[in-house]
């Protein structure tokens, strides 16, 4: 970077919670630390999150209020108000500004990241933000310009509606010469809502009502349009960064292939489906769109490839940095978030971005219950010993003891490890997980789901695309893992523990009542659990302190129980 002379800011307001708002904090203190600089920061938070993390580490806070409020400016169909994040809540934002004296303002991702309205409340008081400017967000976060600006600079797209699609007489006018397979896409918003698959004729007129409504509630704008359905693609992006000087980076290839329902699960850089010509075009595309967008800040465009033909096609601009970028970070060494500050305050990018190296696999771990359709699981995070170790990084929200409201997200870190090769990136993080230890009170995480996916022989040799996840979990294949069984014996030990622990209770009470009742220790108890619709029944001795005999089946089977904590045990069986 080359400073360009121009003016600076002196408190950042960040407008996001949890591990964004940590990624924040984190980057302000070593900007500071190597310019010697006095940066601030200030967390705006909302009423659950009054203890989080982020707020004990910002230099400042300031409070929002609840975490949602009724919006009486946008309205659903019954003419009533919508329930919105606070974040979302200009007024108290511009309250907030002026409060604490923010000068900047940083939206990480999620909330009002890509919102340009957000971006124009901060230009009319007076704050920087860090990230693109209004304009550029309108003209690369509606879909469909995005996809008439990527024609005419060049780059190629899936063959598509050309433009909204008025109705369903439209959209079989259209869906005649796009052909089927297709996909109907709602042109704002994301997080895979608004968009359905539709395979064939007989879904069309269902898929484009429904995919308008959620669109509709979801964003307030029910605009659709049809695009071909690439099967057996792979979903990648580029991260690029730009000056606002004209110079735009493509800083680096991703490949987000393993997702669920359009959600992301785990994703890798370099991609392993590209040869380094075809990295090298898909990078050019992402500079193209962005100079023709007068891009600034950071930003991702994304594409589908189809490995069979080698053809790309670009998808659309999510305007502003993605959770995954830590895989880029740690394969150029580069520091997008700071890099995010630097272009804000007017600084060039100077030369070409570094080249990758090695490989990167980011691991997104959540409170999240993958046997109850990955319900969210929140509660108090009463454990968190994260595996560390060689090429290992972790992006966190959360402390252990911290709570993980039921308000917001289910993440609870972001693991990246980075190795020589692909494979060794890989071994890593599945090394990082198991060693990690997590327990959510009440709740569930989706660690042994992840370490499912990381070792299934297709995610090793890389044999994926976007429907892989989805079609795993159709087959049953990503459910249930290989040591249930061990599982199962260790939650009917631990259940024999507790009615021992009762029994012993009972005892002691019963003495001092005079008419003491001895717990029999030796005799067979019965537990029963149950586990995806199937009853297990036990029977369970303890014939010698932590020897136990459990017979199911018919068969009986010794383990030995060794408790190291409350929370962990060594089974020998």
């Amino acid at each position: 970077m080359a400073d360009s002379g121009a003016g600076g800011f002196g408190c950042i307001a960040i407008v996001n919670r949890g591990e964004p708002a940590m990624r924040l904090i984190n980057a302000v203190r070593e900007w500071n630390r190597e310019r010697d600089e006095r940066l601030r920061t200030v967390a705006l938070y909302t009423d659950p999150d009054r203890d989080a993390l982020f707020v004990r580490e910002a230099d400042e806070a300031f409070p929002l209020g609840p975490a949602f409020f009724l919006d009486p400016r946008d309205t659903d169909e019954t003419g009533s108000a919508r329930r919105k994040s606070r974040y979302f809540d200009y007024d108290t934002l511009r309250e907030a500004f002026a409060r604490t004296g923010a000068d900047a303002a940083w939206a990480g991702w999620g909330f009002v990241s890509e919102q340009p309205d957000f971006v124009d409340l901060c230009r009319e008081c007076g704050v920087v933000f860090i990230g693109p400017p209004a304009e550029a967000m309108r003209r690369v976060g509606d879909k469909i310009a995005a996809k008439l600006l990527a024609e005419k600079a060049g780059v190629p797209v899936a063959p598509w509606s050309g433009g909204a699609v008025a109705d369903a007489e439209a959209a079989r006018a259209h869906a005649a010469r796009i052909g089927f397979p297709l996909m109907v896409k709602a042109t704002a918003g994301g997080g895979g809502r608004g968009i359905r698959i539709v395979p064939d004729q007989s879904r069309l007129d269902e898929a484009l009502a429904s995919a308008s409504a959620e669109a509709h509630k979801a964003f307030g704008d029910g605009t659709v349009f049809l695009e071909a359905l690439v099967t057996g693609a792979r979903h990648i992006e580029v991260q690029i960064i730009a000056d606002r000087h004209g110079a735009v980076w493509a800083a680096g290839v991703r490949d987000c292939s393993a997702q669920r329902g359009h959600q992301k699960i785990l994703e890798e850089a370099p991609s392993p489906a590209l040869t380094e010509e075809q990295d090298a075009a898909i990078r050019l595309d992402a500079v193209r769109i962005a100079s023709a967008a007068g891009y600034e800040n950071a930003g991702t465009v994304e594409f589908l490839f189809d490995p069979g033909s080698g053809r790309r096609f670009f998808m659309e601009v999510n305007a502003r940095l993605q959770v995954e970028h830590p895989v880029t970070e740690v394969t150029t060494g580069l520091d997008m978030v700071k890099l995010q500050i630097a272009v804000a305050r007017g600084e060039r990018l100077d030369g070409e971005p570094p080249r990758t190296r090695g490989h990167a696999i980011e691991a997104r771990f959540c409170a999240e219950d993958p046997d109850r359709g990955f319900a969210p699981s929140p509660g108090r995070l009463i454990r968190f010993r994260p595996g560390l170790g060689p090429g290992v990084r972790i992006d966190a929200g959360v402390q252990e003891g911290d709570v993980i409201p039921s308000e917001f997200d289910s993440m609870i870190a972001k693991f990246v490890a980075w190795g020589a090769t692909r494979e060794e990136a890989r071994a890593r993080l599945v090394r990082a997980l198991l060693d990690t230890l997590a327990v959510v009170e009440g709740g569930a995480t989706n660690r042994a789901f992840l370490l499912r996916l990381l070792s299934h022989p297709d995610f090793v040799s890389s044999r994926i695309d976007v429907g892989w996840v989805d079609r795993l979990a159709g087959a049953g294949e990503a459910d249930a893992g290989p040591d249930a069984d061990v599982a199962l014996l260790a939650g009917a030990i631990v259940l024999h523990e507790r009615c021992v622990a009762e029994e012993e209770m009972n005892f002691f009470a019963s003495a001092t009542r005079g008419r003491p009742s001895p717990p029999g220790a030796q005799r067979r108890r019965a537990v029963e659990l149950r586990y995806r619709g199937r009853e297990y029944r036990f029977r369970i001795a303890t014939p010698a302190p932590g020897l136990y005999r459990v017979r199911i089946d018919g068969a009986d089977i010794e383990v030995r129980w060794e408790r190291t904590d409350e929370h962990r045990a060594r089974l020998v069986i």
